[in-house]
């Protein structure tokens, strides 16, 4: 058949116009997939983040076949407040979301979630386990503060740590049977992967995986652990041993050197009230927890790849937030340190150049959002808040000035924290309850605070200026941040 010259122009342009399409409607080929990996609780203790003592095979090799963001960070050191963020693209002072009780959509109605997204865009939506907050370990089997707006299928497994052998937890620490915060363990000797929650996460997963292949899905896979009480099938105790499990040092002096709010986080210091023996065999069990939940994640890899999946999904891998073994005498999560804040983060998108690279520039779990929207071609709501990570999915060293902030709330008043490649400044109270300053180039473990030393009032100033960008409100010419810039001898004007 001939082609009319008059059509030639017009038909050569839209040929142009298809091959810069992105790949969700690029031609006839199937949009893309995606498969959003959650995790609780989880730290950066694991092999590809360089600790060779976790056993984590499943979750490097997603790494060797993805980008790993080393410098990734959560909005919020908390379930719910992080999780909330994550899936409405949104920072906790815009959702109000601050504790474990309120919902977004109480002061957001009109919120369009990550997963609606997809949704009103022609994908199956569904949810298997822990996506929004639902409380760990009381929670499991209900569906908590879920979303169900955001998903066309939602399932709340659970297995015998839940319905059989949770009464059987050692506990060392918080009030008895009130296992979310507390230190807690279990080794279930009898117990094998598929009766436990997360195996039983893990197989609704690839039930849905094999049940919707044939169609375009955003599936979201809410794993439990390794939040405590630290419990798992038998075989997984037994990969460590107790007398290779060590706790950070804890430098003398140091409650002295911070404000009191920075290490309030816990409870009773250090380690929650219990010994240091005994915070070792937890932070065993803790391991053994990740081990175990490594395993769910090979399973459901494993699944998309027999499947003939992998090509052409999104797998998007994240933690809630970090967590605290021992550090400043500190056990769980909401601090404003490194070890709190920062999560494991990573990205595999259909056809990358850049697999089994790292990134060392900082980004938020805020970013999720618009990155999974611009991959799949979506129009993200203008309202987002975060920034699409493409371009360094593209090239992971790439100039990148875009801060991480992180918040929490103590006892009626918020700490703010900021941190760039090298600087990390939290403010207290904006500031009425002291600041903290640290140089990740010489501090990593962030016992130095510089926050009052005044040959760093220059780094300060720019730290503060990162703050009122996103807490203007508060920040910019209040009495606290006079009060805090009088005490290092500048002028707050």
């Amino acid at each position: 058949m001939q082609t009319d010259p008059k059509m030639r122009i017009p038909l050569l342009l839209a040929l142009a116009l298809s091959s810069a399409l992105p790949l969700s409607t690029h031609g006839a080929q199937k949009k893309m997939n995606v498969l959003l990996i959650a995790v609780d609780d989880m730290n950066n203790d694991l092999g590809c983040y360089g600790n060779p003592q976790v056993q984590s095979p499943n979750i490097d090799r997603l790494a060797k076949d993805g980008l790993q963001f080393n410098l990734a960070y959560c909005q919020f050191p908390l379930c719910s407040p992080s999780r909330t963020s994550v899936l409405t693209g949104l920072r906790p002072n815009t959702t109000r979301t601050f504790d474990l009780k309120y919902h977004f959509r109480q002061g957001l109605p009109e919120t369009v979630t990550l997963p609606q997204l997809f949704l009103r865009n022609g994908y199956y939506t569904a949810r298997v386990g822990k996506l929004y907050h639902y409380g760990n370990p009381g929670q499991i089997g209900t569906s908590g503060l879920d979303d169900p707006a955001s998903w066309q299928e939602f399932y709340n497994p659970a297995g015998r740590d839940k319905t059989a052998i949770e009464k059987d937890v050692i506990q060392y620490s918080g009030k008895p049977g009130q296992l979310g915060r507390s230190m807690a363990f279990l080794d279930d000797k009898t117990g094998t992967d598929l009766e436990h929650t997360d195996g039983k996460v893990a197989t609704q997963a690839i039930e849905l995986l094999e049940k919707h292949k044939e169609k375009p899905f955003f599936l979201a896979v809410g794993f439990y652990r390794p939040h405590c009480p630290y419990i798992t099938p038998k075989g997984y105790f037994q990969k460590y041993s107790l007398k290779d499990i060590t706790l950070p040092e804890i430098p003398e002096g140091e409650q002295t050197r911070v404000p009191a709010a920075a290490l309030q986080g816990t409870g009773k210091w250090p380690y929650d009230g219990v010994t240091a023996d005994q915070a070792r065999e937890c932070k065993l069990a803790y391991y053994a927890a990740i081990s175990f939940v490594d395993a769910q994640v090979g399973r459901v890899l494993d699944a998309l790849e027999k499947l003939g999946l992998k090509e052409n999904t999104a797998v998007v891998f994240w933690s809630d937030h970090g967590y605290h073994l021992g550090e400043h005498g500190l056990w769980y999560k909401q601090s404003c340190y490194e070890e709190s804040t920062r999560v494991p983060f990573i990205i595999s998108v259909p056809g990358q150049k850049t697999r089994g690279a790292k990134t060392k520039r900082t980004v938020e779990l805020l970013d999720i959002y618009p990155t999974l929207a611009d991959y799949a071609g979506l129009p993200a709501p203008g309202s987002i808040e975060g920034a699409s990570l493409r371009p360094l999915l593209e090239n992971p060293s790439m100039e990148w000035n875009r801060p991480a902030l992180s918040q929490v709330e103590r006892n009626g008043f918020p700490g703010h924290s900021v941190r760039t490649e090298r600087w990390r400044y939290t403010e207290w109270a904006y500031g009425e309850k002291g600041a903290e300053l640290y140089d990740h180039t010489t501090d990593p473990r962030e016992h130095h605070n510089l926050a009052l030393s005044p040959e760093h009032a220059p780094v300060i100033a720019e730290m503060k200026a990162l703050l009122k960008k996103a807490h203007p409100a508060k920040v910019e010419g209040g009495k606290a941040d006079a009060a805090f810039l009088k005490s290092l001898g500048l002028s707050a004007e």
